[in-house]
Order: structure tokens, then C-alpha cells, then sequence
């Protein structure tokens, strides 16, 4: 998704949030109030606090390192090639200069393109783990919501679309508690 894309999906999801809290508060049901409770969350929170998400997250540091770790080789002898051809340009022939400049060439289209292979399976292995990761949260969210007689519950992380909450509808502490007793 580009920056355009991201920016009307939070639009979107801000106005069905809005509807739904509308709903929920009585504004928008005319006549018949409907009664409710609200609850706030902050996946980012439960990322980083709980015993899944901090192992989600180290394994997602470790393959990327791994990956980045390939790729500097790759830098490493890209540079050499380049110090070498340097030093050795003023001996060569002519044709011994364009094979050298060509076989560069294509090592830098292989450099590049293992490196683009590379940050591709680092955000697909992201997007992986982080989907899991996300399913275990709303599972529990839904069973704290329900224990708690929530009949909604919004995400307030960077980023999401609430802008203020009271600090008594923040279940992200439960969230994590019953997170780690069920994902330890």
C-alpha cells in the first residue's frame, strides 16, 4: 500500500469507528439509546510486553540480520572488486578493462537483485508472523471484551484512529496478562 492508500484506509476505518461509537453512544440511533461500553487497546503494547510478541520480535530481528549479514558480504566483495579494478586499470588492455567493467556490471544487477529478493522475504516473513501474532490478539481481546461486558474495542496505538481515550477504558494490561497465560 503507498502513502495515499494508507492515508484513506485510516480515513475509512476512523469513520466506521466514529459510526460505530456514534451507535453505540446514541447520537446516531435517534430515539432508542443504546447502552454501551467502550474499550481501548494498544497492540504495540502487547507486542512489546508479552512473551510471544518479544519472541515474535526476536525472531524477526534475528532473520533479518541474518539477511543483512549476506548482503554486506555481497557489499564487501563488490568493493574489493571495485579497489582492485582501480588499482589495476592502468595495466590492463582495453578488452581486459571492458570484460572487468562487464563482469562488474553484472555483479552489481546480481547484488542488486539479491538484495531486493532479500528485503522481500524479510517483509514477507514479517507480514507472516506479525498476521499470527495479530489473530492471538483478537482472540484475546474478544474474551477480555466479553469478561468485561466491552461491546467494542478500538485500537489507540500510533498511528490507529483514536485520538484520545480516558484511561479507564485502556484493557491492554488484561489484554497482555491473559495473553501470556494463555501463549506463554
Amino acid at each position: 500500500m503507498d502513502q495515499v492508500d494508507v492515508v484513506m484506509w485510516k480515513r475509512c476505518c476512523l469513520g466506521a469507528l466514529l459510526a460505530a461509537f456514534l451507535a453505540v453512544s446514541g447520537c446516531a440511533a435517534g430515539n432508542s439509546k443504546v447502552e454501551g461500553k467502550i474499550g481501548v487497546v494498544d497492540p504495540a503494547r502487547i507486542l512489546n510486553e508479552t512473551t510471544t510478541g518479544k519472541r515474535a520480535k526476536e525472531s524477526l530481528s534475528v532473520f533479518s540480520k541474518n539477511r543483512q549479514a549476506l548482503i554486506e558480504m555481497d557489499e564487501k566483495e563488490l568493493r574489493r572488486m571495485e579497489e582492485d579494478f582501480g588499482r589495476q586499470a592502468s595495466v590492463l588492455s582495453p578488452t581486459a578493462k571492458r570484460e572487468r567493467e562487464e563482469q562488474f556490471r553484472r555483479r552489481v544487477a546480481e547484488y542488486q537483485q539479491k538484495a531486493g529478493e532479500m528485503n522481500r522475504e524479510v517483509q514477507e516473513k514479517q507480514k507472516d508472523v506479525l498476521e499470527s501474532f495479530r489473530d492471538k490478539v483478537g482472540l484475546v481481546v474478544g474474551k477480555v471484551s466479553k469478561r468485561l461486558g466491552l461491546q467494542i474495542v478500538v485500537d489507540k496505538g500510533k498511528g490507529g484512529p483514536t485520538v484520545y481515550s480516558d484511561e479507564g477504558l485502556d484493557i491492554t494490561g488484561q489484554v497482555i496478562d491473559e495473553f501470556n497465560r494463555e501463549y506463554p
